[in-house]
Parts: structure tokens; C-alpha cells; sequence
């Protein structure tokens, strides 16, 4: 529950699954914020300590969902508990992101200035290195010169993001609904941040004074071209969840989901080695994308955000 007393309580929501060593560097960068918020950890049946270390925490909410429900059943978990708590707030973020100490401050402070009127806020990722995560670019709207007077601030209006430190107001999810469990992994970020601010039609931002690093292994995109072949069977789920994802924004967003696979046999013919692997998982998950269907869940307001003060 929300501390008592806290003006605005923050609810950062963190993933974790088996990365013990990133997340207690996760949970260090929060606990060094300079406004408060309540750390929710959501530990996807960890087998490597994760579990002990938690319970040794006496400041951290955590729970283990029993079994691993990838990153995208982990944040619908986390963003529907810390609603249903009744925070007013809610900051998710995987288990490798280390926010600067002021960043949640810079968030508030956006929230503020847009007098509340945002779909979802978006941190600058940076990488180790202090240069651009290329996993974490968010697509800027091709007319944001629309709210050109709030660039002073910091902010540009984005349409894509990613779950690395995305800030919501609860009232947001509680319209919008959680993200798709299904996706499993890749694209339930991308799907979320369209939904609210694409089909939505929601003015959304890049706050740019609020920043974090993505402690990444390496500053590489993915590509399934050039990707080890051990994880190539994740791309399955990137390509049937940009298919379906797509498919939801019209003959716009099918043209443009082709577009991508195209480029991505282009460089499979020019680079990928072996070849096979990679245009059987790209075409597995394009077919299975034409199929897949998936319903959005939505957050009872009579257990969510009516609720708080209540429980």
C-alpha cells in the first residue's frame, strides 16, 4: 500500500527473472531518488537467489508469480498490483535499468507542467557508455511541433517506447487496460505505448531531463540476421507480436510491419549465417502472427482506482 502521508506515491514496478546481481543495482538506484517511491518487485521465479535476497529487504514489496511469465505477463502482473494498491503513480522498468537520482524527480516535474493531461512519460535511455541505447529509441510524432512551446521543458511528443522507465498515472491504465500477457517477450511495450497514444489518441512524451542507463550487455539493436543463433528462437515471438500488433493499426501498419520484414530477409540473404535458421523463425512467426488473437485486460475501477483510501 501507499505510504502514508506521500502526496503523490510512486509505485516503480520492476521485473526481474535470474539477474540478481543488475536488480539489487536496480533497486540501489531507486532507493537513492530524490523523491520518494515505493519499489514493487515482480520476481518471475528466479532460481538464483533472487528470492532469499528479497526476503531479506525490509523496505521492498515483492512477490514471486510462481512460475516465469516472460516480460510481458511480469509487467501486466506488476502494473495490475500496484493499481489495485492503490498508488496514483506507476513507473515500470526491467531489472537492468538504473535510473540517474534525480530521474523520477524529472518525471513529477513533467507531470506537473502537463497538469496531468499525458497518456505515458518516457525517460532518455542511455547506454553504459553514456551514448543512446539503440533498443530503447522511442519514435517521436511526426507533428509534435503541435506542443513545440513545451521543448524548453524537455519534452517532445513520442507515439513508441519501451518498458525502460515508462511513467503512468493509474487513472491511464485503469482506461487503457494492461499490457498483453500473451506477447510473452518483444513488442508488449511497443503494443502498449501505441495503443494509449496511436489508437488512443493520447499526447505522450519523451521527458528529456529525466534519464537512465540500460545496463545492457552490449549497444546493439536486435537483429535476427546477426544474432547469435541460440537466440533465434526468441524472435518468434518479436515478429507474431509485431504482426498482430500491426494488424490492429490498418492497411498503415500492415504495410509498414511488411516493410520491416522485408529488410530483415535482406539482411538475412546479405549477413545471416546460417540462413535457414533465421528465415524459418521469420516466417514461422509471421504466419503465426496472422492468428494470433488476444484479449485486453481491464482493471475493475471498483477495484483499482476507486478503491484507494478504501482498503
Amino acid at each position: 500500500m501507499p505510504r502514508s502521508g506521500t502526496k503523490r506515491p510512486v509505485a516503480a514496478v520492476v521485473v526481474t527473472y535470474n539477474r540478481l546481481d543488475l536488480m539489487r543495482q536496480c533497486v540501489q538506484a531507486l532507493r537513492s531518488q530524490t523523491e520518494a517511491c515505493d519499489i514493487l518487485i515482480v520476481d518471475n521465479a528466479s532460481t538464483d537467489g533472487t528470492a532469499k535476497w528479497l526476503n531479506e529487504q525490509q523496505d521492498l514489496n515483492h512477490r514471486n508469480t510462481g512460475s516465469n511469465l516472460g516480460g510481458a505477463g511480469g509487467f501486466n502482473y506488476g502494473m495490475r498490483w500496484a493499481v489495485e494498491a492503490g498508488y496514483d503513480y506507476v513507473w515500470v522498468m526491467d531489472d537492468d535499468t538504473l535510473p540517474e537520482s534525480d530521474a523520477l524527480e524529472k518525471l513529477l516535474e513533467a507531470d506537473h507542467i502537463l497538469n496531468g493531461k499525458y497518456g505515458w512519460l518516457s525517460s532518455v535511455a542511455l547506454w553504459t557508455d553514456g551514448s543512446e541505447c539503440e533498443m530503447n529509441r522511442q519514435k517521436l510524432k511526426r507533428s509534435f511541433y503541435e506542443y513545440s512551446p513545451l521543448l524548453k521543458h524537455g519534452l517532445v511528443q513520442a507515439e513508441q517506447a519501451t518498458f525502460v522507465s515508462l511513467f503512468l498515472r493509474s487513472e491511464t491504465i485503469c482506461s487503457f487496460g494492461l499490457p498483453i500477457k500473451q506477447y510473452w517477450i518483444w513488442g508488449d511495450d511497443i503494443e502498449y505505448t501505441r495503443r494509449i497514444a496511436v489508437r488512443g489518441g493520447m499526447p505522450c512524451f519523451i521527458a528529456g531531463q529525466s534519464q537512465v542507463v540500460h545496463a545492457t550487455k552490449s549497444n546493439v539493436g536486435s537483429n535476427v540476421a546477426l544474432d547469435d543463433v541460440e537466440r533465434i528462437g526468441r524472435y518468434f515471438y518479436a515478429f507474431r507480436n509485431e504482426a498482430h500488433l500491426y494488424r490492429q493499426e490498418g492497411f498503415k501498419g500492415r504495410a509498414y510491419c511488411l516493410a520491416k520484414r522485408c529488410r530483415d530477409l535482406f539482411w538475412i540473404v546479405w549477413h545471416g549465417k546460417p540462413k535457414w535458421p533465421r528465415f524459418r523463425v521469420l516466417l514461422w512467426g509471421m504466419w503465426a502472427g496472422i492468428f494470433f488473437r488476444s484479449d485486453i485486460e481491464h482493471i475493475e475501477k471498483r477495484n483499482s482506482c476507486e478503491s484507494r483510501g478504501k482498503e
